[in-house]
């Protein structure tokens, strides 16, 4: 059985619309996966020689003690990134397969997940290395399984806070308030996870504590699976009262006006995109990070170029990268009507220009940590109205994953559209304008360098129209395609 359900993922794989038109992206995927896997046994050979030499510590002590962190960090990585265990059911359950082996299929996709198999290529040379050091290969054997335990705990702990929002915003307040707590020096975690991670290695026998956890994950996920196994899950309706917002003051945008109130009402009525104004408002504080120069490694003149960009363009990010994925669900009903693709794109870069401009004036307080802070914040908003801005809308066309605007389940909606694709296609944005003010800084000086950041966003603001002509032709060419991909399921 398991056989038959890898031969229908495989085909559902290369049958898929955008596989043939992401094929360089899955590539070049492909190449990172390749290139953290040989980064990741790299730091496995060489951490207990580097903690050794240069920071002066016991190895396996020092890696017993931040192992809480990784953890964590891992947990963060996989609500964000990992795939979760989805098989299109509906054909299934017409046929004479048994609920058990569907889920158990399901459940074993992410035992294999890369976000699995990754931190074995850092814990088994690690492992090597501690034995070629002396320590005892049955110690070593049953902490590193100890560890595999651990990490299939997170697996299936991220299983549950991805289908329930209790769960999600309770290990959230856990995880900030721990770090919050070690930050402030009020109370230090490690002090108590680092004898736990030490006596696996100290008790081998006690390294069998992390797999019976990860057994009864697997089972309380497995019987959440099962029970929630129908056709008619997730389908049931809530019903509100209605209510109808007119929003007859945008009428004076002509027929773009019908977008922009599509748009605010998406905006207003959804978890997911309510969640990119929250992120918004986020980022606006990311830059209190890299400006009060509490982190030494961020204190760079480069780096305030990069939480500039950030500061001021947390909405063009979180919700212009997924144009036009947030209207996925009525996307064929709107390219079957008399509509001018320059009407719709113009009503989100209306949006997240307005939004841009907004971010800049309330990140004025950032002048409190110099006229070099807020002049990052207010050259980076130039350059997201003038570049960013247009490459967003650019590289949507390209971005071919629906968004499930019904989806209630996840504490951000549904995310499936967030992935390691739109990270790639967000790297260009980060990276260009910083390699623009470092040709005016090491050339002429800081302003000049802010000068020709600020410059490279009016230039591209002067030729809007231009731009968004080549736009326009790149989303029509790419509009059956699209069309395609929204249409199925997986």
């Amino acid at each position: 059985m398991f056989k038959h359900f890898i031969n229908l993922e495989w085909k559902a794989f290369v049958r898929s619309a955008s596989f043939k038109a992401n094929l360089f992206m899955k590539i070049l995927m492909v190449f990172g996966a390749i290139w953290m896997i040989a980064s990741f046994a790299i730091l496995g050979f060489g951490a207990y020689y580097i903690i050794e030499e240069n920071l002066g510590l016991e190895p396996f002590e020092a890696v017993n003690k931040v192992v809480i962190y990784y953890m964590i960090f891992d947990l963060i990585l996989r609500y964000f990134f990992q795939t979760m265990p989805i098989i299109n059911i509906k054909p299934l359950m017409y046929l004479p397969i048994g609920k058990k082996a569907i889920v158990n299929f399901a459940m074993s996709k992410t035992v294999l997940s890369f976000f699995n198999v990754l931190h074995a290529f850092f814990f088994i040379p690690f492992s090597i290395v501690l034995i070629i050091e002396g320590f005892s290969v049955l110690q070593v054997m049953a902490w590193y399984l100890a560890i595999l335990g651990w990490i299939m705990c997170n697996n299936f702990i991220n299983i549950f806070i991805n289908n329930k929002d209790s769960v999600f915003f309770g290990v959230l307040g856990a995880i900030v308030v721990m770090i919050a707590l070690q930050y402030y020096a009020v109370f230090d975690i490690t002090q108590y996870t680092f004898p736990i991670f030490n006596s696996f290695y100290a008790i081998p026998y006690l390294s069998l504590i992390t797999v019976i956890l990860a057994v009864v994950f697997y089972k309380m996920a497995f019987d959440y699976f099962k029970r929630n196994l129908y056709l008619d899950a997730g389908l049931s309706i809530k019903h509100d009262i209605a209510k109808t917002e007119d929003y007859h003051w945008l009428d004076r945008f002509g027929s773009m006006s019908t977008f922009l109130k599509n748009d605010i009402r998406l905006l207003r009525r959804n978890k997911r995109s309510r969640m990119t104004l929250i992120m918004s408002v986020v980022f606006i504080f990311y830059g209190l990070l890299f400006f009060t120069n509490s982190i030494e490694a961020y204190q760079s003149p480069f780096w305030k170029i990069f939480a500039g960009i950030f500061v001021s363009g947390g909405f063009l990010f979180t919700f212009g990268q997924f144009v036009p994925s947030w209207d996925s669900a009525y996307y064929p009903l709107m390219m079957s009507q008399n509509i001018r693709y320059k009407d719709y794109l113009a009503s989100k870069w209306y949006l997240m220009i307005i939004a841009t401009a907004v971010s800049m004036v309330v990140s004025v307080f950032y002048l409190y940590w110099g006229w070099q802070a807020y002049a990052a914040v207010v050259v980076g908003g130039i350059y997201n109205i003038g570049v960013n801005s247009h490459v967003v809308l650019w590289g949507g066309a390209y971005i071919k994953t629906p968004i499930d605007l019904a989806s209630s389940k996840k504490a951000f909606g549904d995310k499936q559209a967030f992935n390691v694709k739109t990270m790639l296609l967000t790297l260009p944005k980060l990276v260009l304008p910083m390699l623009i003010y470092a040709l005016g800084h090491y050339t002429l000086g800081e302003v000049f360098g802010f000068a020709l950041v600020a410059i490279s966003g009016l230039a591209g603001f002067l030729f809007k129209d231009k731009v968004f002509d080549i736009i326009e032709k790149i989303y029509k060419s790419e509009k059956y395609k699209t069309l395609a991909a929204y249409k199925q399921n997986n």
